[in-house]
């Protein structure tokens, strides 16, 4: 992996939508802090966070977290559940899972260690003797 310049941080890209105030972002940024050693191989300047609730504490709240990164698809997660930190840890721990899913799927193509392993191959061995071999199976 290399290393990027300026790597991107919970604290420097997280924005909070509608259902939060200015006042909740620390709190929140502290929540996702464990989010950040996932999001270091990408940019701080190509990544965006944005997480927001719809009807805060009451039955039906609905979290979502979204997430932008220059050149992938964004990333939406959402959580039920009726406890507000509950519900933020679910949506991290979602956004955590699938940008590991987005880095196995694209990695093996980026990884030149994967790429030069030799493939094996099988080759037909003509110069010993043209007897078939006997397997312990068939014998």
């Amino acid at each position: 992996m290399s290393a990027v310049a300026n790597p991107a941080t919970v604290a420097e890209c997280l924005r909070v939508g509608a259902g939060f105030s200015q006042g909740d972002r620390n709190w929140i940024a502290e929540q996702f802090a464990t989010l950040d050693a996932r999001l270091a191989s990408f940019h701080a300047d190509a990544t965006e966070l944005e997480v927001s609730v719809k009807d805060r504490e009451a039955r039906g709240q609905k979290v979502t977290l979204e997430c932008w990164i220059a050149g992938r698809q964004k990333i939406v997660t959402t959580s039920a559940e009726e406890d507000l930190h509950a519900a933020l840890n679910d949506v991290r721990d979602d956004l955590r899972r699938r940008l590991n899913d987005a880095k196995t799927r694209q990695e093996p193509r980026h990884n030149k260690h994967l790429r030069d392993l030799p493939q094996p191959q099988i080759e037909a061995d003509d110069s010993e003797d043209s007897t078939p071999r006997a397997d312990a199976e068939t014998a």
